[in-house]
């Protein structure tokens, strides 16, 4: 099984079309008002956002796009004046990672991990 895509909610496509591409997401499928999926600059997986008339309540969706040269990243994105609620912070599962907000409020982590992602110290032994 491999993953496909992850799909957010959004009330405003058309303005999270251009949240994503700021991102460096590019965009693929445009089905305006309702629909737009983006591929990744790495790896096969896509990303898309659907149309809702009402979001989620509670904290929403996480979504963790991985880059290596995430540092220099959100300096890029700064400079598109793209708000951060964390600048990138080493954190103690040893992922470096900067987070902020979509414009229906998803919660996006941008973030190093190398090979802790998917083996940190801790992972289960088979």
């Amino acid at each position: 099984m491999n993953l496909n895509q992850v799909t957010v909610p959004s009330i405003n496509v058309e303005q999270s079309i251009s949240f994503y591409e700021k991102l460096g997401l590019r965009l693929i499928v445009k089905a305006l008002p309702h629909y737009a999926r983006f591929e990744c600059k790495e790896g096969d997986a896509t990303f898309s956002i659907h149309q809702v008339k009402k979001l989620p309540d509670g904290d929403g969706i996480y979504v963790y796009f991985e880059t290596k040269q995430l540092d220099q990243e959100v300096k890029r994105l700064i400079t598109e004046e793209v708000q951060f609620d964390q600048l990138p912070k080493d954190q103690s599962w040893l992922w470096r990672e900067a987070r902020l907000k979509d414009p229906d409020g998803n919660q996006i982590i941008l973030y190093f991990a190398g090979d802790n992602r998917k083996y940190p110290p801790w992972r289960i032994k088979e």
